[in-house]
């Protein structure tokens, strides 16, 4: 395993819940039951390796886990069945869904529950599909989702053994001697690179440096520049949950409107413009500008490959979210501004530095530190690293199935961590942008006046 992908396991508390969550909302199909849903997933598993993969301890964790193909997949433990309560709203739909993010997955299986949700007021069903960040990073998830779902030119989402036909390996679990061995082994492999990404992180270093000096730009330190607000502290092991949906067609608007900004910048002062709102309504008023870290894919594009299906390609850049400025078009000139300094610090530095050395992380005492912090909830102590998770994953850009149901929309969203109390993922879907909001309920009561200052703040933009 990657340390990238080891770090988010290393990651785990019982606070601190490292899986995301993919939601699809189905229109009404009486064909759709939970048992033909079952057997269509398992007839496709061929089509999704990871899921067949479980996570196995290295003996006195002397390197990160190893993944092993499972012979067997447990569908009891696997598919959950629900019903959605209450008048069967969204809103309902949604407090089931915290319910759902609110409990961590089992280590002794493949890191992944399916749960369908059924009586909502149309009739109609919701998939929801938990899975460890371990697994996937948001490219790998939208690539996963082409093999659920069925649409147009499908098969390019498969991986090489199953376009040719080919079945799934199926390992047996490693015994403890050839663990240790290959543990060492790679142990000597990663020391050996050392010294050359140590002269890499050196120029990188250095080149960033000189591009502060040079360019005096703007953007904010996690830590040191991030404001303390009631949800950057620590976490409990609930969650909630909550959603709205902007059309796609005014948010590029937006975009053509200030020459030079880019769909991710206007996304950014959509949450900045909500959260300033949201805070102000409440009285509070940070000392700062917000922080954003948004979690940026590192992937090498390669035309002619497979889209990935598994693993973490992603770094993070920092950026304000201008919640101190008034006027909301010139607060998205100044994301524009901060975004593209962080950006351009992050290509000096190189993308993938953060990747290279989260491979050296020690388990055993990593996994303690981070234990021993949510216990003591540490993250109370201290400013955040930075304020909220903003992340924008493309979605499909036509309508989707599963079996004969028509996927009437699309929700994801990532993890929230120890200080940083709220993850907003967008994901775009068809001709929409659809925000999922995360967080704790003793951090944020209630997400619906957040998310209903969604839709003004991008009006706002819009005038």
């Amino acid at each position: 395993m990657d340390g990238a992908d080891a770090g988010f396991l290393y990651m785990e508390t019982p606070t601190q819940h490292m899986h995301t969550l993919k939601i699809a909302v189905l229109e009404p199909d009486p064909a759709q039951t939970f048992e033909t849903f079952r057997s269509g997933v398992l007839a496709r598993l061929d089509q999704l390796p990871p899921l067949r993969r479980k996570a196995v301890q290295v003996p006195f964790q002397l390197n990160h886990p190893v993944w092993v193909t499972v012979r067997r997949i447990d569908a009891a433990h696997h598919f959950r069945r629900h019903q959605v309560g209450g008048t069967g709203s969204r809103r309902d739909l949604d407090h089931l869904i915290g319910e759902i993010a609110s409990t961590p997955l089992d280590r002794a299986h493949p890191l992944w529950e399916l749960h369908l949700c059924e009586g909502l007021a149309d009739g109609g069903t919701a998939i929801v599909g938990k899975m460890h960040h371990a697994l996937a990073d948001g490219m790998a998830a939208n690539a996963l989702l082409g093999n659920v779902t069925d649409v147009q030119g499908a098969d390019a989402f498969l991986p090489r053994e199953a376009r040719e036909g080919a079945a799934p390996a199926a390992d047996g679990s490693p015994d403890k001697a050839g663990l240790v061995r290959s543990a060492l082994l790679d142990a000597i492999v990663q020391i050996a690179l050392l010294p050359a990404l140590l002269w890499r992180t050196f120029r990188g270093v250095r080149s960033v440096l000189r591009y502060r000096r040079a360019e005096e730009p703007d953007v904010p330190r996690p830590v040191l520049d991030a404001p303390r607000t009631s949800f950057n502290r620590a976490l409990t092991a609930r969650r909630s949950f909550a959603t709205c949906t902007l059309p796609l067609a005014d948010i590029k608007g937006v975009r053509r409107a200030h020459p030079g900004v880019t769909l991710n910048d206007v996304v950014l002062a959509v949450v900045g413009g909500a959260l300033r709102a949201w805070l102000d309504e409440r009285g509070e008023h940070p000392s700062g500008s917000l922080m954003a870290g948004v979690p940026t894919a590192t992937d090498t594009p390669d035309a002619g490959a497979p889209p990935r299906l598994h693993g973490n390609r992603v770094s993070n850049l920092f950026t304000s979210l201008a919640t101190d400025v008034d006027d909301p078009h010139e607060r998205l000139r100044a994301i524009h501004r901060v975004t593209t300094h962080s950006k351009q610090l992050q290509r000096e530095l190189g993308p993938a530095m953060l990747t290279e050395w989260v491979q050296f992380t020690p388990p055993a005492p990593f996994s303690a530190v981070m234990r021993l912090y949510s216990k003591v909830r540490a993250a109370s102590w201290h400013a955040p690293p930075f304020n909220v998770v903003v992340s924008n994953v493309p979605g499909p850009r036509e309508t989707a199935r599963i079996g004969d149901a028509s996927l009437a929309d699309l929700f994801s969203v990532g993890p929230i961590l120890e200080g940083i109390g709220l993850n907003v993922t967008v994901w775009s879907y068809v001709d929409r942008m659809n925000f999922s909001l995360l967080s704790c309920p003793e951090l944020i009561t209630d997400l619906e006046p957040l998310t209903a200052r969604f839709r003004p703040a991008l009006e706002e933009l819009m005038t």
